[in-house]
């Protein structure tokens, strides 16, 4: 049986480290398959066939939604963005969760009225940055915030920094993600 795809998730992938792959055995066979996810949703909310030109791109081109999602890039005050303006994103539709176990103020400040939904319906703010491209496919671009992914674990820093300054002997924290040895 031969390989036909070879699908990318977790992580944000970074074209350019598919280079020797690429230059090996091409695009075709098997399809690589850049995936957009997030834990709030059922696993995957984008996906895009990975091209050749990607090598040379400094995004993550994650592509088109699924179908039975809605997704939005948003100012800061939850209006659409143009084509081409970083926004944050925002999830919507049937495979969005309902909110955090026993988390309510957590759920409450993502998960938010949709404003291009019908009535009770909800956004995910997911903290991601993201654009819309010319050619109608959507670029992640990274975070808004401090959270870093380590090991597939959402880790937010600024939560590291104040449990080092709530000890005594600690005045000034900063807290750094930094790739180790292999």
């Amino acid at each position: 049986l031969a390989l036909r795809e070879v699908i990318f998730g977790g992580e944000a992938l970074e074209p350019r480290v598919l280079r020797p792959w690429i230059e090996c055995f091409g695009v075709a066979q098997p399809r690589l398959v850049n995936m957009y996810g997030i834990t709030e949703t059922t696993v995957h909310v984008t996906f895009r066939p990975v091209i050749v030109a990607d090598l040379d791109g400094s995004v993550s081109p994650v592509g088109e939604r699924i179908a039975d999602l809605g997704v939005y890039v948003l100012d800061a005050q939850r209006n659409l963005v143009p084509v081409g303006v970083t926004g944050e994103l925002y999830v919507g539709g049937a495979g969005v969760a309902r909110g955090y176990l026993n988390r309510a103020s957590l759920t409450a400040e993502r998960f938010v009225p949709d404003p291009f939904g019908g009535e009770g319906e909800r956004l995910y703010r997911t903290g991601d940055l993201a654009r819309w491209n010319a050619g109608g496919e959507l670029e992640y671009l990274g975070r808004i915030d401090h959270q870093v992914k380590i090991r597939g674990f959402r880790i937010e820093l600024g939560e590291i920094d104040a449990q080092l300054l709530a000890q005594a002997t600690v005045r000034e924290a900063v807290t750094l993600a930094q790739e180790g040895p292999g």
